[in-house]
């Protein structure tokens, strides 16, 4: 008799729907293995980003999607985008607060990807990101060692997860009171380059991990080149000699995550400084060599925008609200399931409402809490329903990438990043401990 057919979907639901970290681990290392065997790789964008910063490449922006849920469906509907536009460069990515509140360990994540990547018959470089794992400033004032030694331990689990592209977000520390540009940026790069360090320190041997900076915390005021330079300038002294630095940076000029909600429910209209945006891309490219800067908060912006980015030189968009507002309103979306959502919301987050604030208002701001304590039933819906949600998505993710101009890019990738096969060797008695559900998140 034959072998029986690989069943990656059966597979992943196991993982998924099982609530024991060694499960999920030991069925993480089983579909790693059949992705080597596909010719999927786990990979870094910093090779591909230093040759864009030393003036190699250009003209097409990387996009960085975060997946809150369905997120074997949703990557499976971004390969397949990316099969067809002979794409290479594009993120997969999550954030330190969604990692909580979808309840998507890292090793989860990463194993969705690659099993949506064997499904899809994709091989080559796949790049999954950390994005904001961010230093809660308040608790940084209260205990700072602490509140690092938490950043490391997710850290860790990330990289031992497969997440080669890790971004910094220590633009909270930033303090704006003090006069001196370099002082208000001083915490900020301080931590970056100490985080930096351990980034190099643990990183699996033959893997650069890209790592982004941030010098302006996403919905504050815009950035400016002077406070660029000055993170730099700061960052750079503080790094260790002969240690490799970030690779791109994240600027501020206009966005905030999720969009601003209007009363009744919808998405302000935001005008984005592209004018900020292309000078500060300039700067890091050619003063200090990045790959440029990174927007976030960019999913929901105006359809006509996303081609801009491409004139402006950016080197990566972060998206992510869009996504999760397709799958809520979406017409196969089951209504008896999204009313029970609605409804754990009002008791389970009633503490968030602010005054003067409408229901809708309310829900649009919340419901992505809702992603993990729901991620059973919307993993249980049915093939033909999870099917036409994410056909509907798929639509979108092509249009983005085509505005992005990240098409025909796949043998840029494979001429520049290297592909890597990583034993796995877990710290001892290395946890992630309680992941921090009380920052606002990303895109």
């Amino acid at each position: 008799m034959g072998r029986r057919p690989l069943d990656i979907d059966k597979i992943l639901r196991e993982l998924v729907l099982s609530d024991n970290l060694s499960i999920k681990r030991d069925l993480a290392k089983k579909i790693l293995n059949i992705a080597y065997k596909k010719g999927i790789y786990l990979s870094s964008m910093n090779q591909l980003y230093q040759a864009r910063g030393e003036g190699k490449l250009s003209g097409f922006t990387v996009p960085a999607i975060n997946l809150r849920g369905m997120t074997y469906d949703l990557a499976r509907a971004i390969f397949r985008v990316a099969k067809k536009n002979n794409s290479g460069a594009f993120i997969f990515e999550i954030a330190k607060s969604e990692i909580g509140y979808t309840d998507q360990p890292p090793v989860e994540y990463s194993s969705a990807v690659l099993a949506a990547a064997i499904k899809e018959n994709f091989s080559g470089a796949v790049f999954i990101q950390g994005d904001h794992f961010q230093v809660n400033a308040k608790k940084f004032k209260e205990n700072s060692d602490k509140e690092i030694e938490g950043l490391k331990n997710l850290i860790s689990e990330a990289i031992e997860s497969g997440f080669y592209n890790i971004d910094i977000d220590s633009s909270t520390l930033v303090d704006l009171e003090k006069v001196d540009i370099k002082k208000q940026q001083y915490l900020n790069y301080d931590v970056c380059a100490r985080l930096t360090q351990f980034i190099r320190q643990i990183q699996p041997r033959g893997i650069e991990v890209s790592v982004g900076g941030e010098i302006g915390e996403v919905g504050g005021k815009n950035s400016t080149p002077e406070e660029l330079r000055a993170f730099m300038q700061g960052y750079s002294k503080r790094l260790r000699k002969g240690r490799l630095g970030i690779s791109k940076i994240s600027v501020q000029t206009g966005t905030a995550h999720g969009g601003v909600v209007l009363p009744d429910g919808t998405v302000a209209q935001v005008k984005l400084d592209f004018d900020t945006l292309k000078s500060l891309s300039k700067i890091a490219r050619e003063e200090f060599s990045l790959s440029g800067a990174v927007q976030h908060g960019a999913s929901t912006l105006p359809p006509e925008a996303f081609h801009k980015f491409v004139e402006c030189e950016t080197a990566e968009v972060h998206l992510a609200t869009e996504f999760q507002n397709m799958v809520y309103e979406s017409k196969h979306f089951p209504q008896d399931l999204k009313n029970r959502i609605y409804d754990w919301l009002k008791v389970n987050c009633a503490s968030e409402k602010k005054e003067g604030e409408t229901e809708e208002q309310f829900i649009y701001k919340t419901r992505k809490k809702a992603l993990g304590a729901f991620k059973k039933e919307i993993t249980g819906l049915t093939q033909d329903i999870r099917d036409a949600i994410s056909g509907e998505i798929e639509e979108k993710f092509d249009f983005l990438f085509k505005q992005l101009n990240s098409i025909n890019n796949k043998e840029l990738v494979e001429e520049f990043v290297t592909l890597k096969r990583v034993i796995i060797r877990r710290r001892k008695n290395q946890e992630v401990k309680a992941i921090e559900r009380d920052t606002e998140g990303a895109d």
